[in-house]
């Protein structure tokens, strides 16, 4: 979650249902983990995705997002809001979203897959120093349905990839953990927040002054870079935080311009083809695009909350056309039968209805476009 001082957020889930999801993780050498590459064999094409839900609210929302029938729905973050150290604690609130009318029903009809933010990770604004977060991956791990071999049981943090598809209609998501190894944050002070920041709906959080700061952690980041590498159509970075929005003060990537830069940096050195981010946390939903020059464009939908809003909205140079910070849940749906495949990404509201949208060309999503 992005703000101190504020709120709470979603639902969420990741039943890594069987006739759908696969694991596109490297086998973990540490650990001995086997990979397991089997692939669905129909080509994914309705993505939906969503962060920032209260387990004990109603979250009527689910029900659109059931009736869209999507292929896919992934949880952002935020997926309970659990904020203790004390797991007993913890546990009820999982059991609390299993039995959730509007979850019961998505995860019934639909393959689920899921990364942590802060408060299902433990804390609010929580990082590497949360003191329970061995015991806290395994109640998060073992509510989804993890498989028991699974690398995300033993490694520094839960994060993730699964393929889907075959024969140059693959989908790649990859859900980078941002919790289990991130350093720490630094505040402004209370008066320059109160007079300067909370105007503008700016958080509390500065820049890192800590050459080499990061949310990843480096054994995370050589992961990251070998799933990047990876061949895959379209490739879809599911991050818990905001990544392509510049400072905002609250949690993202932007608070550790090393991560974010070593990031766009790598995807345009090894000339990464296809990629779209996803994102929650904020409880305001927004489309961010950027392009720098030798680059195609990159685009960011951030979904948040199925159940939090938020007063209003942080400035963000990169937004393209209007934000929500009513209840909202995102989607990615891929046309495969054009010769040039067509990408539709966007926001929907509670009643289903489409409140922003964009649609690119899967070619213009390439470095041969980009010259």
């Amino acid at each position: 979650m992005t703000k101190n001082l504020t709120t709470a957020l979603l639902a969420a889930s990741l039943s890594v249902s069987s006739n759908a999801i696969a694991f596109a993780d490297s086998v973990d050498k540490e650990t001995a983990e086997i990979d397991n590459k089997t692939r669905a064999a129909k080509p994914l094409s309705k993505i939906y995705f969503g962060s920032c839900g209260k387990q004990y609210k109603p979250m009527t929302i689910l029900d659109a997002i059931v009736a869209d029938q999507p292929e896919l729905f992934v949880f952002l973050g935020d997926n309970i809001y659990g904020d203790t150290e004390d797991m007993s604690e913890l546990q009820q609130k999982y059991n609390t979203l299993g039995e959730h009318p509007g979850f019961k029903k998505l995860k019934a009809t639909t393959p689920l897959i899921a990364i942590w933010d802060d408060h299902d990770y433990g804390e609010n604004d929580a990082g590497k120093e949360y003191p329970q977060k061995e015991a806290s991956r395994k109640i998060m791990l073992d509510f989804w349905q993890e498989p028991k071999n699974s690398p995300r049981y033993h490694r520094d943090g839960i994060y993730t990839s699964y393929i889907y598809g075959e024969d140059g209609k693959t989908v790649h998501i990859i859900l980078p953990d941002l919790r289990w190894n991130r350093d720490e944050l630094h505040q402004v002070g209370k008066f320059s927040y109160a007079t300067k920041r909370m105007p503008k709906n700016m958080g509390p959080y500065e820049v890192s002054p800590v050459k080499g700061a990061s949310m990843l952690g480096e054994r995370q980041w050589q992961w990251l870079e070998s799933e990047l590498k990876k061949p895959a159509t379209v490739k879809i970075i599911a991050s818990s935080l905001q990544l392509l929005p510049e400072f905002t003060g609250w949690e993202s990537w932007a608070n550790f311009p090393s991560d974010r830069d070593r990031l766009l940096n790598f995807i345009k050195q090894e000339k990464i083809s296809g990629v779209i981010m996803v994102s929650g946390d904020t409880h305001w939903g927004e489309i961010s695009k950027v392009t720098e020059h030798g680059m195609y464009p990159l685009w960011e939908v951030t979904s948040s909350g199925l159940s939090e809003k938020w007063k209003d909205v942080s400035p963000n140079k990169h937004r393209q056309g209007q934000y929500t910070h009513d209840v909202n849940y995102g989607f990615i749906e891929i046309d495969w039968n054009k010769t040039d495949p067509e990408i539709t990404f966007g926001l929907k509201q509670v009643d289903g209805q489409v409140f922003s949208q964009h649609q690119v060309k899967l070619s213009k999503l390439s470095f041969t476009e980009s010259r």
